[in-house]
């Protein structure tokens, strides 16, 4: 499995023959250059979105018209999606898990908001979420952005993911401190990914605290388009 950072809080994911498209952010993404825009894309079969804040959703609809590729999200969403933007969706909720061939995702709970702004004011697009996606025999738990949560007790318990693809990066998620605090308490963790950092000044610029936090478990500083073999 080959798990690249394209900044911030998105991924390309290649396993088992699929490629996922985690918030896909391009446009305006501080830390992702344009002309390696058409790569991070390159053969995507499907979108998988955690919740609606411009820097997850501002490509996905457009990339889901190109590409010709279902929309993979929480069903309130993805219901209206499927009926008013003419994308292909894939939609269910939190305790459900759907098999997209080959990779199959559990959604779970975040801590976050999820919300867009409109002509008539601020609306809200379905919850946010996290998923555990189960491939190649491994559970790789994404966080998307959250806050430590009790949650993560039974999702630890329940799932046990060998890797945690943690938002990490502070002010709007859990910072790096916090994030290895959640690992040590609620998960046993081979690996953690940090993401949702470096790509604003507001935000943590290095992973020092949650490497410091969590001897004995790898901590993999992602590099925007080098893929991480997990």
């Amino acid at each position: 499995m080959k798990v690249i950072w394209l900044g911030h809080g998105s991924f390309r994911m290649e396993t088992a023959g699929l490629v996922l498209l985690v918030d896909p952010w391009l446009t305006g993404n501080p830390v992702l250059p344009e002309d390696q825009h058409e790569a991070a894309i390159a053969g995507a079969t499907h979108i998988v979105l955690t919740h609606v804040h411009f820097d997850h959703v501002v490509d996905v609809l457009p990339l889901a018209r190109r590409l010709g590729v279902p929309v993979v999200g929480q069903y309130d969403l993805m219901g209206l999606w499927a009926e008013t933007e003419g994308v292909e969706t894939i939609g269910f909720n939190k305790g459900g898990t759907v098999d997209l061939g080959g990779v199959q995702l559990s959604m779970v709970p975040a801590s976050h908001s999820s919300t867009f702004s409109t002509p008539e004011g601020l609306r809200t697009g379905g919850s946010e979420v996290g998923y555990m996606i189960h491939a190649e025999g491994k559970t790789i738990y994404l966080s998307g952005d959250t806050d430590i949560m009790a949650d993560m007790d039974w999702m630890g318990d329940f799932y046990k993911p060998e890797v945690g693809i943690l938002s990490a990066g502070g002010h709007f998620t859990m910072d790096m401190k916090g994030a290895a605090y959640a690992a040590r308490r609620y998960f046993n963790f081979k690996t953690v990914i940090p993401c949702h950092y470096k790509s604003f000044p507001i935000l943590e610029q290095d992973a020092k605290a949650l490497i410091d936090g969590l001897p004995g478990v790898e901590v993999i500083e992602p590099e925007v388009m080098t893929p991480i073999e997990i």
